[in-house]
């Protein structure tokens, strides 16, 4: 019996499923290492650079998404059960909720309308299509959501999934230097203001910070998220869109 090459173990390891998700797995672990390393650096968020390895490694092996998806769906499954663990910290924080509730519902409102007609308003002035500017208005919400939202609006889901995805990683990666700049020091504040910015991604950084902080950013995507699919259809509809 011969021993297998390398092109042979690696034309079955590309086949299976497994590879998507130990490559999913190996890729965060290096990039959450390199982050500690770097003292916690924002630049270095660990969903950007896990990202950005696994990109490489579709680019250079040729292998195709839809193969690589089929393992990674795995971690993907995961994501629900773990929005609805985000119910424990916050459980936690319910008595400061209590006594927040008008300015966290104020700021929510605001900032869904804010992010969506910000995102138009600047997609217009810059010459987009009325496709790519209802791709827009959602992408602060979580991306089931705001894909939902953009197809029923009018929007392309694919271009929101994508840009849900690089407004998680920008906010993940700016927000907690901007709150640094404007001396913003409150958790709780700088927790809704990451969650309604930067939904999920957001929040993961969010509970790298702390877990008040992380909390109130799993509320304020949960709510803003509910808040974006009453807001946005509305404020198309006002624009005229």
């Amino acid at each position: 019996m011969t021993e297998p090459d390398l092109a042979d173990i690696w034309v079955y390891l590309s086949a299976s499923p497994l590879l998507g998700l130990t490559m999913t797995l190996v890729a965060y672990l290096l990039a959450f290492r390199l982050y500690q390393r770097s003292g916690g650096s924002p630049m270095l968020n660990p969903v950007l650079v896990a990202v950005a390895m696994i990109i490489l490694v579709l680019l250079v092996t040729g292998i195709p998404y839809r193969d690589y998806f089929d393992g990674a769906q795995f971690v993907h499954f995961l994501l629900g059960p773990a929005t609805v663990a985000l119910a424990v910290p916050l459980f936690q924080q319910l008595s400061r909720l209590r006594q927040l509730w008008l300015p966290v519902a104020i700021a929510i409102v605001s900032g869904v309308v804010f992010a969506a007609g910000s995102s138009i308003a600047l997609a217009w002035l810059l010459g987009a299509s009325t496709e790519t500017q209802l791709s827009l208005a959602p992408k602060s919400a979580t991306a089931p959501v705001a894909m939902g939202i953009s197809e029923t609006i009018g929007g392309l889901p694919s271009l929101t999934a994508v840009l849900v995805v690089v407004t998680g990683i920008v906010g993940a990666v700016l927000g907690t230097r901007l709150f640094q700049v404007c001396r913003i020091r409150d958790d709780s504040v700088r927790g809704i203001a990451m969650g309604v910015a930067a939904h999920g991604i957001g929040t993961a950084r969010a509970f790298q910070v702390n877990n008040t902080m992380g909390a109130f950013s799993g509320l304020a995507m949960a709510l803003s998220a509910f808040a974006t699919a009453l807001i946005v259809p509305w404020l198309v509809d006002l624009i005229g869109l």
